[in-house]
């Protein structure tokens, strides 16, 4: 296990009751006794001929999900509102070759290296190894060809309780300046309680840097129809590490009390969103105090008043980067939806960025003979009154690390 350490100290407290109004599964490659399925579907090649298929996981609620084996996408999540109207609420295109031709990682798994490192270098072991750098100066989401643009053999998964698609990748030694072979799975499973579970596996052959994680965009009123900005967000993160003009953690983890970095009780995304420059693209410091490693702890809450749809993150990972879509301009579209400023948000589990170059943050150091891992689950449903009641009284209170 590659041990992951959280420095933040705090308590939890949020109240949420769920009121889920779904109905009945159809479906299936696989399909369980009580309505859990799996499908899958060829639709089309990339640009080199590799065939792409989509995987469709359907719960006994008619929530659906699907996954596609070009970089491992989630390229649909379709919920209910309050009206019982679904809508998929993860922004997405239309066709493989929308999403070749270029897109901020839509619902793509990232990695070998999640978010950013200083100028594309790091040295490990006594050696500097020298990254593709695809983000101004430095080194973002994997480099230029990262997870998100290869191709994953995959199979679909049907168990008791859940259903899901098994995605595997081989990173080569040298894969966009990484030492070593990675092999790295991915799991997406759905089960009847309207929960996504994503579990990440990784063994390298040699001494690598490793953060992977997913980078799906939310819409929760569905993906093209306004700003997210009267959404409502708890972040179980009493710190936050500040960040220079390249976006790269200065090293300092600062307290969210009494700035505009607070979330620790709900508040709408566009409430203070002036008051930061640029937007919100900060990675939080998860609350994990009692916790073990590899334990799921409390990350997220997303309340939109709009369509009355809630959704709930757990992880085991020690920070979540929050980002407000400051970079969507209307340049990515579909048939149907265009992509403004502000109209999404992402949250993303996972390790501090640039920690191979800042020893004092969290290991991200994966060895021979170690296995790296992380879970995140999420949980969707719609508000109910007793629930709105308990959420406003609820809320999130911290101190400071000692």
């Amino acid at each position: 296990m590659l041990t992951i350490r959280s420095r933040s100290l705090a308590t939890w407290s949020l109240a949420l009751v769920l009121a889920i109004t779904f109905s009945v599964a159809t479906g299936a490659l696989v399909k369980g006794e009580d309505g859990l399925s799996v499908t899958k579907e060829n639709i089309g090649q990339t640009a080199d001929g590799v065939d792409v298929d989509e995987y469709t996981l359907t719960n006994a609620n008619d929530l659906s999900i699907k996954i596609m084996t070009y970089g491992a996408i989630v390229t649909a999540v379709n919920t209910p509102d309050r009206d019982g109207e679904f809508d998929n609420i993860v922004l997405h295109l239309d066709s493989v070759a929308d999403y070749e031709a270029g897109h901020p990682y839509f619902g793509a798994i990232v990695g070998r290296y999640g978010n950013r490192i200083c100028e594309g270098k790091f040295t490990l072991d006594g050696e500097e190894y020298t990254l593709a750098t695809n983000n101004d100066a430095n080194h973002l989401h994997g480099g230029d060809i990262g997870f998100d643009k290869k191709v994953w053999t995959a199979e679909a998964i049907q168990r008791d309780d859940c259903v899901g698609v098994k995605l595997v990748l081989v990173s080569p030694d040298g894969d966009e300046g990484y030492p070593g072979e990675l092999t790295v799975t991915v799991e997406y499973t759905l089960n009847d309680q309207n929960e996504l579970r994503i579990e990440y596996w990784a063994t390298a052959d040699a001494a690598t840097p490793i953060n992977v994680t997913n980078h799906s965009y939310w819409n929760l009123s569905g993906a093209g129809s306004g700003t997210i900005l009267d959404d409502r967000l708890a972040l179980n993160a009493p710190h936050y590490l500040p960040v220079d003009a390249g976006l790269i953690p200065t090293g300092e983890v600062a307290p969210v009390e009494g700035t505009p970095m607070s979330f620790m009780r709900p508040t709408a995304i566009g409430s203070r969103i002036e008051q930061v420059e640029g937007g919100y693209d900060h990675c939080y410091v998860l609350n994990r105090e009692g916790l073990e490693d590899g334990e799921l702890g409390r990350c997220a809450f997303i309340h939109d008043p709009a369509t009355g749809r809630v959704m709930s993150i757990r992880t085991t990972e020690p920070a979540v980067q929050f980002y407000t879509g400051n970079f969507l301009d209307g340049t990515n579209t579909t048939s149907e939806h265009v992509y403004e400023k502000n109209g999404a948000f992402c949250l993303e589990t996972q390790h501090y960025p640039d920690s191979p170059n800042q020893p004092e943050f969290p290991n991200t150091i994966l060895r021979p003979g170690e296995t790296y891992r992380h879970t995140t689950v999420h949980r969707f449903g719609v508000e109910g009154e007793r629930g709105e009641g308990d959420r406003r009284r609820g809320g999130i209170r911290g101190r400071r690390p000692e």
